[in-house]
Order: C-alpha cells, then sequence, then structure tokens
C-alpha cells in the first residue's frame, strides 16, 4: 500500500521561505547598487523623474563649464586690465616728475619707454582658449565679445545657455591693423580745452594704418608744456581704460554669481533625485539583518515540520 502525505504547513513554511529568500536578494541588491530605484520595473513614477532629473543635472554640468571657460577669459581680461592701470599710473608720475628742473628726460623716458613695453607684452600675453580681448591683429575687429553668462529654460523643459555680450570697442588696447581701434594706439588729444587739437598715443605697435599724433615720448628738447599734453592724453587713456575695466568687473561679478548658482542648483538636483531612487543604507542594514533572522527562522520552521512528517512515517510503516 502507497501513501501519500501532504504537509500543508511545510508546504506554507517553503513559500515563506521562498518569498523571505526574494525580499532579501532585492535587499542585498539595492545595497549592492545603492539604488532602491534601478530600473523603471522597480517604480515607473519614479525612475522616470529621477531620468529626467539627471539629464538636468547633465545639462547643468556643462553649463557650468561653459560658464568657467567665459570667467577665465573675463578674468584674464580683468587681470591684464588692472595692471595696465597701475602701469599707466606710474608713467603718468614719470612724465610728472620730468618737469621738475634739472631731470634727466632721456632716462625718465627708459623708464617710460620699459613700463610700455610691459604694456604691449601684457596685453599681447593676454589670450584664453584663442581669444584675446585686449588684443586685434584681424582687418576688421568683432563688434561684440560674446560668452556663455546665464542658463534659462527652454519651452521644451531642458536648461540652455545664454550668452551676454561686451563692446570690443571697449577692450581693444593694440590695434596692429588699425591703431585708430586701440585705446593704447589710438590718437588722444592731449589739450585739456579740447582745441587746438595736439594728439598722442601710448604705443607703437606698426599698425598698418598708424596714428596721426605723436608718440608719448620725451627727450632733452621736450617742452614742459608739452609734457603736461602728454600727461593730460594719458588721463584720457587712463579714464577710458578705468572704465573699461569697470564694465568688465560687472561682467566678471555677474558670471561668477551664476557659477554659484549652477553648481548650488546642481547639487539640489543631485539630492533631489538621491532622494527618490538612492538607497537609504542604514534602513536597508536593518532590513537585511531582519530578514536573515526571518530566514532562519522559517529554515528552522521546515525542519521542525520534516522531523515531525518523518516520525509519522515511522508509524505508517
Amino acid at each position: 500500500m502507497t501513501v501519500k502525505i501532504t504537509n500543508a504547513a511545510a508546504v506554507s513554511a517553503l513559500a515563506v521561505l521562498r518569498s523571505i529568500n526574494k525580499e532579501s536578494n532585492d535587499v542585498q541588491q539595492q545595497v549592492s547598487t545603492a539604488k532602491r530605484v534601478a530600473t523603471a520595473a522597480d517604480d515607473a513614477t519614479y525612475w522616470s523623474i529621477a531620468s529626467v532629473m539627471r539629464a538636468d543635472s547633465t545639462n547643468l554640468g556643462t553649463i557650468g563649464d561653459a560658464l568657467g571657460l567665459g570667467a577665465a577669459k573675463v578674468d584674464s581680461t580683468y587681470t591684464t586690465m588692472n595692471s595696465a592701470i597701475d602701469l599707466l599710473g606710474d608713467i603718468r608720475a614719470k612724465l610728472v616728475a620730468a618737469r621738475e628742473p634739472g631731470v634727466d628726460k632721456d632716462k625718465v623716458n627708459a623708464e617710460i619707454t620699459e613700463y610700455k613695453n610691459q604694456l604691449q607684452t601684457m596685453v599681447e600675453g593676454t589670450s584664453f582658449a584663442g581669444e584675446n580681448w585686449l588684443l586685434n591683429g584681424e582687418p576688421v575687429a568683432p563688434p561684440q565679445w560674446k560668452i556663455i553668462g546665464s542658463f534659462v529654460r527652454a519651452p521644451t523643459g531642458e536648461y540652455q545657455a545664454q550668452t551676454i555680450e561686451f563692446p570690443s570697442s571697449q577692450t581693444i588696447l593694440i590695434d596692429r591693423n588699425n591703431a585708430g581701434g586701440g585705446l593704447f594706439t589710438k590718437d588722444v588729444n592731449g589739450n585739456p580745452d579740447g582745441t587746438p587739437v595736439r594728439n598722442y598715443y601710448l604705443l607703437n605697435a606698426n599698425s598698418g594704418t598708424p596714428a596721426a599724433g605723436t608718440e608719448i615720448s620725451i627727450g632733452k628738447s621736450t617742452t614742459d608744456s608739452q609734457i603736461m599734453d602728454m600727461v593730460t592724453a594719458t588721463d584720457a587713456i587712463l579714464k577710458q581704460l578705468t572704465n573699461s575695466a569697470a564694465g568688465i568687473g560687472i561682467m566678471k561679478a555677474r558670471i561668477d554669481d551664476q557659477i554659484d548658482y549652477t553648481a548650488d542648483l546642481s547639487d539640489s538636483v543631485k539630492k533631489s533625485v538621491g532622494a527618490l531612487v538612492d538607497t537609504d543604507m542604514d534602513e536597508a542594514s536593518i532590513r537585511q539583518k531582519a530578514i536573515e533572522t526571518q530566514k532562519q527562522m522559517a529554515v528552522e520552521a521546515i525542519s521542525i515540520l520534516n522531523t515531525a512528517a518523518s516520525k509519522i512515517l515511522i508509524l505508517l510503516e
């Protein structure tokens, strides 16, 4: 005679164990990947939202890089302008000192020439990413300098960069094509009254179209009146350079604010994504321990039930 006994309790315990094993695998997966929602199958809604937000974070990162590049161009331009203001102040001081009786004007001129050489070297060396906002060697200078300065939400929902512009006429200090296009190479009226016109220019850059005035340079025969005209011309150049540097400084502050804002917004997006899909490691650790305990209890229960069933079989022999 064949006897078949179905142990309902053991079957139930086995089903519980399978459920516990599945939950254990899920928790282990969450711990190993650090993602509570790793695929759309885990939670389609949260996965979809997180995917869009990750794309936003990527776009913000790209915009942040572009802002950094623009900031570097503005920083290099501003730094050179600021240094040029100091050198122009030194040139003016030397011109004023040249009016003192007994001063060797040739030696003073040698110092002024050295300052002018420094200015030219600084201007020619201020290049970043292939752009030099202070020097023009092209037949026609670009009317505007353009850099990434901000961003907006496009109608499609993604972040898009926006450019800001700055007139090149306010930054070009040396123009090799047309001296009139550079602040240091163009004619400046040295008469404080404006008439008659006594034009001077600071640097001779051997421009294709030279300046029509006289280079700021002194010698033994230079009169006090001529020196004062040079001082007036230098003051005019210094004033315009200071105004341009102030404009660049405002642009620099604006871009720096945008860089900080972009970084903060990117961090906020990443935190939001983490709140949606990342695993809470503390909770997962506790759950894992609890599941291990449940698993041990289920295995023990099955073992007890199997032992009881084997005893019944002995009675039936």
